[in-house]
Parts: structure tokens; sequence; C-alpha cells
């Protein structure tokens, strides 16, 4: 979220409280539907034990026939439910971290739309939860460092130490001391901070892990006549004449 974004958030809120009111039908039906589905996915399954037996032909149809139709209605559902988890969640925390959430969603939503379609369909998926969950273990043990910053970008936004456009001064051992200065953006993995000495990006983890205080209001001044393009003027040299 940055400044230009944060001088949005007004016009967001306000067409926020409008959405709010009204409700994501489709996805409500859509929802709805994909439960029906599966009820009546479940009962034709029960018909018949194996696929390759010819004796409940009927049931087979309707089981495989209701079991795509779940599917194709779950993900409606889900899609619509995102979206307006984005809608919702846009105003408060931006439009980085709501579209997190938003893909959160779609991601967790169509794993489950699947593994349910492949137990409706009778299909053994043990070795596959297995093997996803080798391949989860995997994959967040080589991208824990990333996923620590956007879940602590998440914990910032939610526990809100500070805002966009405040003067912070950042205290820890990682930052080799002390960092003030005025926050321009909390993004998903990093905090945008404009520093007399330029801009930084600090990582969320370690953002989160220090000590948070009020910048010096001096360096309030400096940093946003920095950030403006009007520096104050340095000081004549000692060898400078003097008119």
């Amino acid at each position: 979220m940055d400044l230009q974004e944060k001088r949005q958030l007004d016009l967001a809120r306000q067409v926020a409280k409008v959405k709010a009111h009204t409700r994501p039908w489709r996805a409500i039906i859509a929802l709805i539907l994909a439960v029906l589905a599966a009820i009546v996915s479940v009962a034709a399954g029960d018909n018949f034990h194996h696929w390759s037996t010819s004796e409940q032909l009927g049931s087979q149809v309707v089981a495989v026939a209701t079991a795509f139709a779940f599917c194709l209605f779950a993900i409606i559902a889900v899609v619509g439910f995102a979206a307006k988890s984005r809608d919702v969640m846009q105003p408060v925390t931006g439009r980085a971290h709501a579209a997190v959430v938003r893909y959160t969603i779609v991601l967790i939503g169509s794993i489950a739309t699947f593994f349910i379609t492949l137990a409706l369909l009778k299909v053994p998926i043990d070795q596959l939860l297995v093997g996803g969950a080798i391949t989860s273990i995997i994959l967040g043990i080589a991208a824990q460092q990333s996923l620590g910053n956007v879940f602590s970008g998440l914990v910032l936004l939610l526990s809100h130490p500070f805002g966009v456009g405040d003067a912070v001064s950042f205290r820890s051992g990682a930052f080799s001391g002390q960092i003030e200065g005025i926050v321009t953006e909390i993004g998903i993995s990093y905090v945008r901070v404009e520093t007399a000495d330029g801009i930084l990006q600090l990582p969320n983890s370690q953002v989160l892990a220090s000590a948070v205080g009020p910048g010096h209001p001096a360096h309030q001044d400096a940093s946003t006549q920095a950030a403006s393009g009007n520096a104050p003027p340095e000081p004549p040299s000692a060898g400078s004449e003097q008119p």
C-alpha cells in the first residue's frame, strides 16, 4: 500500500460499504448446487462398488455426471467467494494483500475441490495425499523466507504498529542499529521506507522482529523534503567568501 493508494482508500471504503450489502448470490447458489451434486453422486455411487461392473450402468453415469457437476459448481463458488473476500479486504489491507488473500482462497478451494471430485469418482487418493504432503513440505522449506515475509506482512497490517506516511524508527540487530524514515509502502514482502540516505526496502519479517518507535521530527522534515525533491540548502563551507 503506497501513498497514492492510501489517498484512494476513502473512496474504496465507500464502495466497499455498498458492496458489503450485496451478497455474492451467484457463489452462494453455485455452492448449494455443488453440495446437491455431491450428495447425488455419493448416493449413485453406493449402488456399485467397481467401475468394471456393467450391471449398474445408469448409476455409474449419474455418479460421473454429478461428480463433474460438483467440480464445476464448486470452482464457480470458490472464485466468487474469493472475489468477494478481495473486495472486502482491499479497503483495509490494500490491493496487494487483498490479492494474496484472494489467491490463497482460490488455491485452497481448488485443491479441496480436486480431491473431493476424485473421492466422488472413487479414485484412490491416498498416494496423492502422501505425495502432495511431501511436495508441500519441500516447497515450504524452500520458500520459508519468502512465506515468512508474506505472513509477517499480514501480521503488520492486522496489528497496525504503523501506517503509510508515519515517521518511524526501527531498532534491530538485523538492521545493524537504528533506521529512521517515513513509511511509503507496506508491500507483500517488504516495507519501503524513505530515509535521508534514500529509499530502503526492509523485509517484513525483520520489521516484525524489530522494535518500532516514532521517528524524530527533524528527520521527518528532512525525509519529507528529500521525498519531494526540495532538499535544504547546504551551509557554506569555511573557505567560501562571504558577501
